[in-house]
């Protein structure tokens, strides 16, 4: 279209010529014009005006790339004469920045690129002013320039990529997503913004509707177990999709999901599985699993049991993470009994589609087979705890009861019992180690222990690692072996001014026997108090016994306690009684009978003498015998002891033994005196030698002289053996064992002897011929001392 043309159809100019002196300019919606202001045209602006110019909008082509400025259009006055009076002003959106105007002709350039979809038109203001006085010629008036439309614009999918599911085994022409695309073109000029939608991947799986966008399922039953996930491309394309349109697309993930439409499979139909017969219950005996295409919660199943020869035995349950079946053992097994059991395990889906029951069942069954090993146990005991009773009053060595085990095992190999010195510690009981036979080790006391909780062990004899553990509860039954007693110490007060037949103190008493409740008691005066003349008792006959006077007059002065002796009797058989004696003290007492003063009268103190003066009497005593007392303990650390001299050995004896019995007595600690009073110990031990004490006597001369020729370590043995026959020939020795320690030091040493046995002084002159009459203790020495001369190997 020429531009002349494009100006006819964008503005149509109606020129009015009114008189010569006026002129005016209406808009296009015929409002008045405003008057001028020159007075003197007043009259003309009375008259009625005619509208001058009126334009449509202006069109401009966006995304215009020639280089010269775009012409839109040309704004003319009918008051424009061409001699260049009227000056044209534009104002607006984009005035001068976007759009220009030419003020001598009125022709409007646009100088930018425009976009519509930036911004679709622009709001202009035009008017023609007088360039001399530069006052509006016409009334200001607005025009639209609109951008118009090119395809400049693809479609785009502002929601993409998608990601969709579909169910598995869908039916054909099931909706999976809708996709849509926008166009930014003009919608409503041309085609530039209508789309249609096709798919380029994924045939011959989906559609796609070219219209709505919508993606459905162009193939049946497809199966998630075989493919579960699909990519498609749509494409959305503008021009109505003619040629020369432009496209956009996107991606769609479709993925299949889950339904019900496998059933569980087991892979075989038999399972064998071996355990041990020691299995703990609870345990898990094996794990299977039935295999389910599936996923989720339409894998899921329960196990059971249907059938099989060990009711109650096993039972299974499923693992809910792992979907497993888990076998696990519900009674202990037992080898000797049965070796092999046969289940039948089934496996349901456990959320079924009624829609695919077509595909089932949805449920199969296995065999399970469990073998049991045998395993090599300890022995069992008949039973468990093994109850007894035995009378406190059993001697040493009565047999109680006996206890049973046996070896599970087919070798049935033979028991040995023993007890569990932990549960006996005071070894009340033995057991014989091959009948099982308990008996009273002891003499038993009801008293301090009714109840023994024994612990019993039998051992295997072919394999004593293997240890049964049973339980002997033996119960002591009492006999009447405990007198009665009072039940506590009583403190009995009896007023000067008591009345005959007053009761002063009721008693009662104890008895350890049974019943716990007590027996029935009798109580009496003893026969040496029946007779007397102050007080009498009375059985009350409920266990108790009240005491009452007999006269009246009771005095301090003349007798301030009483000693009345009770005897208690029970009802056992045979009955034992005792005699308990009950301490009366006379007190003085105000008129209610409440004591005040009770026990011995103080003496009176003799005239002149104040209680100052007697406690300063009395302190001179306790001063005087403190000091006897410093004066004789002094003395008595001053005696020598008989045996030692006055330079003390102070070294400690240290005696180590490991042995059970014998308490202090197995403590043989060494005297240093028996060395420094060597002929007084030799003298009393002499006088002790009985007529029956071995002559032992290893030390010879031809022993002695073997010494010297023989290595320290054979000399060493024999030293030791020769004491140990000594020891064991010694009638005065304990008859227990006990660690005795011997020093000696061997030939082989560098140094020189400090025996006074070898010193060259008078003292090696003197005579030892006296040890050989001190026993075979001294022996020995007598050997050492009397016979030889010079050095010993023993020095």
């Amino acid at each position: 279209m020429s531009f002349c043309g494009r100006l006819a159809c964008c503005a149509v100019w109606l020129l009015a010529v009114q008189s010569m002196s006026c002129w005016g300019l209406k808009s296009a919606d015929a409002t008045p014009d405003r008057p001028q202001k020159d007075p003197k045209h007043s009259q003309d602006a009375l008259q009625r005006q005619k509208r001058n110019w009126v334009w449509n909008q202006f069109f401009v082509l966006e995304e215009y790339t020639g280089t010269d400025p775009l012409y839109v259009g040309k704004l003319h006055s009918d008051v424009d004469k061409g001699d260049g009076n009227v000056r044209y002003v534009l104002t607006g959106e984009g005035a001068s920045s976007i759009f220009t105007i030419d003020e001598n002709t009125g022709d409007i350039h646009a100088t930018k690129r425009l976009d519509r979809e930036e911004q679709g038109y622009y709001t202009l203001r035009a008017q023609a002013v007088d360039r001399g006085t530069n006052l509006p010629v016409e009334d200001e008036s607005e025009f639209i320039v609109k951008v118009q439309d090119i395809n400049d614009n693809e479609p785009k999918f502002l929601d993409g990529p998608y990601v969709s599911g579909v169910p598995e085994m869908s039916p054909l022409g099931t909706t999976v997503v809708q996709v849509t695309a926008t166009d930014a073109d003009d919608p409503t000029y041309g085609n530039s913004a209508r789309v249609v939608y096709s798919i380029i991947h994924g045939h011959p799986y989906f559609s796609v509707e070219p219209k709505t966008g919508i993606i459905r399922t162009a193939l049946p039953n497809m199966d998630r177990e075989t493919r579960d996930q699909y990519l498609l491309i749509i494409q959305a394309k503008d021009m109505v999709g003619q040629m020369g349109g432009l496209s956009g697309s996107t991606s769609v993930t479709v993925t299949l999901t889950d339904v019900n439409d496998n059933p569980p499979r087991f892979s075989r139909k038999l399972y064998q599985y071996s355990v041990l017969e020691s299995l703990p219950v609870s345990s898990v005996v094996a794990k299977l699993k039935a295999a389910d295409a599936d996923i989720g919660s339409n894998a899921e199943m329960d196990y059971r049991i249907i059938d099989g020869d060990a009711p109650g035995v096993f039972n299974v349950t499923t693992d809910e993470e792992t979907q497993e079946g888990i076998i696990f053992l519900q009674r202990t097994l037992d080898y000797e009994t049965k070796r092999s059991f046969s289940l039948k395990i089934e496996a349901t889906n456990r959320n079924i589609d009624p829609q695919f029951l077509t595909f089932g069942p949805f449920s199969d069954t296995t065999v399970v087979k469990v073998i049991v090993e045998d395993v090599n146990e300890p022995p069992v005991f008949s039973a468990l705890i093994s109850k007894m009773m035995v009378s406190e009053a059993a001697k040493v060595g009565t047999v109680i009861g006996t206890v049973s085990a046996r070896d599970p095992d087919s070798s049935s190999s033979a028991i040995r019992y023993s007890i569990d010195r932990n549960t006996d510690l005071e070894r009340f009981f033995n057991v014989d180690a091959l009948s099982g036979v308990i008996s009273t080790a002891k003499p038993l006391d009801r008293e301090i222990n009714s109840v023994h909780n024994i612990t019993i062990f039998a051992t295997e004899n072919q394999d004593p690692s293997l240890v049964g553990r049973g339980i002997a509860l033996i119960t002591v039954m009492d006999i009447n072996d405990n007198a009665p007693v009072f039940a506590i110490e009583y403190e009995t007060l009896l007023c000067e001014n008591a009345a005959p037949g007053q009761v002063i103190q009721t008693i009662s008493a104890v008895d350890k026997d049974e019943p716990p409740s007590g027996h029935p008691f009798y109580f009496s005066l003893a026969f040496s108090a029946a007779n007397n003349n102050n007080f009498t008792l009375r059985d009350n006959k409920d266990n108790t016994a009240s005491v009452l006077t007999k006269r009246a007059g009771f005095r301090r002065q003349e007798q301030s306690l009483y000693l009345l002796p009770v005897l208690i009797v029970d009802s056992g058989s045979p009955a034992l009684s005792s005699t308990n004696t009950l301490s009366v003290r006379v007190c003085d007492c105000d008129m209610d009978g409440v004591p005040r003063a009770c026990g011995a009268v103080a003496f009176s103190l003799p005239a002149g003498l104040s209680t100052g003066a007697l406690l300063s009497v009395l302190g001179c005593i306790i001063i005087l015998l403190v000091l006897m007392l410093l004066i004789v303990a002094m003395q008595r650390r001053r005696k020598v002891p008989l045996f030692l001299e006055d330079e003390r050995d102070v070294r400690e004896n240290i005696v180590q033994y490991d042995d059970e019995g014998g308490g202090e007595e197995d403590t043989e600690a060494f005297d240093m005196a028996a060395l420094r009073n060597l002929k007084v110990i030799c003298d009393s031990k002499v006088q002790n030698v009985t007529p029956e004490t071995p002559s032992v006597n290893p030390y010879s001369a031809s022993a002695r002289t073997s010494y010297k020729t023989l290595p320290d370590n054979i000399v060493f043995q024999e030293f030791i053996w020769d004491r140990l026959k000594v020891t064991d020939a010694d009638p005065s020795a304990p008859p227990y064992d006990s660690l005795q320690t011997y020093a000696f030091e061997g030939n082989g040493s560098v140094a020189g002897s400090l025996s006074s046995l070898e010193s060259p002084s008078s003292d090696s002159e003197q005579s030892y011929d006296y040890l050989s009459n001190c026993g075979p203790r001294f022996k020995k020495l007598a050997d050492l001392y009397g016979n030889l001369e010079g050095s010993s190997v023993f020095s």
